[in-house]
């Protein structure tokens, strides 16, 4: 049994052999049991920079599960940087819509433009260049060097992050632990296969150093796991205690016209969901406004009425409660009027979505 005071313990650098055999041994798993994914280019065929780096901003906290229909969409849409460059900001904002984080397609438009026109369409082939890019972090420039461009950079994902932390018993609590996990990442990046090796990294976590009953005896590094020795593994990766997420509640107003087109108004470009759509809102307090400031704020004055129940959301840093008010008019020139067809491809996000369905498919129980 390994001693937790050994010399051989974590954040200690292995030796280039000891690293190297590692690597081989994880990349002779991966041949075998790699995931077939969209985005991931077959065994011995190039990968493309443009996929590789639009799949990346896509998984930025997002599943692999929700990422796959968008991912093919745009592909199918803009099948390169070229062509997404030349698409309007609002037409991505569309498409990218329901997939959260909005400002990722701000910037991945904005990145976009800069490579057709300043790269000639090609990605900086190295992580200092793609990181000068929008949207582009340590982790994501590491993981297009690597996978685009075989460049001997770590890649680690939440995946990733788990399978280290358990192989080398790093007992700090993420996010702290993170600049430690990706320096025990690049100690491990063989010379050659660099891409496969980042991938498989996020395989292994993804399919056997399961976040619960990883399957320690198919794993191939689990002779050399710290974590399985001390008998750790499963309560790793440590995770600072979360915050509680204040709760804000506000109004929301849906409006529907005689043909069945429902008001929307544009958020300003910056902050929370910027330059999206959304039907009307009051402003967002602690408690819900009494119904004298909620008429007040309301876009225009009319037989409102309050639907039973809320519509809650969750963002990442504070929780949402939202009332919706809700009326039918006959015609109103010089606004924004979307119909049922053009709601469903419209720069609509989720919470956005949820407030009008609940305007219209919630029981007719209102309060006038």
């Amino acid at each position: 049994m390994l001693s937790r005071d050994s010399p051989t313990m974590p954040h200690r650098p292995q030796s280039t052999q000891n690293s190297g055999r590692a690597a081989a041994r994880l990349l002779d798993w991966y041949d075998a049991n790699r995931r077939a994914l969209p985005w991931r280019a077959l065994p011995g065929k190039t990968p493309d920079p443009y996929r590789v780096w639009l799949s990346e901003i896509m998984l930025q906290q997002t599943t692999v599960a929700a990422v796959g229909r968008y991912y093919r969409e745009f592909l199918k849409r803009w099948p390169d940087v070229q062509a997404l460059a030349g698409a309007s900001l609002d037409e991505v904002r569309a498409a990218w819509a329901g997939l959260g984080y909005y400002s990722r397609a701000r910037n991945l438009h904005r990145a976009a433009q800069i490579v057709t026109h300043d790269h000639d369409g090609r990605f900086p082939a190295d992580a200092a260049g793609l990181r000068a890019l929008p949207g582009i972090g340590p982790y994501t420039a590491g993981a297009i060097a690597a996978i685009a461009f075989d460049a001997p950079e770590a890649a680690v994902d939440a995946n990733a992050e788990r399978v280290l932390a358990r192989c080398f018993a790093v007992e700090v609590p993420l996010p702290k632990s993170k600049p430690e996990l990706r320096r025990l990442a690049q100690t491990l990046v063989p010379a050659k296969r660099a891409g496969d090796f980042a991938q498989a990294l996020m395989d292994l976590g993804a399919l056997v150093c399961t976040p619960k009953r990883p399957a320690c005896a198919k794993c191939p590094w689990t002779e050399d796991c710290r974590g399985r020795a001390f008998g750790l593994a499963e309560s790793l990766p440590r995770k600072a205690a979360q915050r509680v997420r204040p709760l804000k509640r506000g109004a929301a107003f849906v409006a529907r016209n005689g043909k069945g087109a429902i008001l929307l108004v544009k958020r300003p470009e910056k902050g929370l969901l910027g330059g999206m759509l959304q039907p009307p809102l009051g402003s967002w307090t602690a408690n819900f406004p009494a119904r004298g400031t909620v008429l007040a704020q309301a876009p225009f004055e009319a037989k409102w009425r309050l639907c039973p129940g809320v519509v809650r959301h969750g963002f990442t840093h504070f929780e949402l409660e939202i009332q919706v008010w809700r009326v039918e008019v006959v015609k109103r020139d010089g606004e924004l009027w979307l119909a049922p067809g053009e709601l469903a491809r419209a720069a609509l996000p989720t919470v956005m979505r949820k407030i009008i369905a609940h305007a219209f498919d919630s029981p007719k129980k209102e309060k006038a």
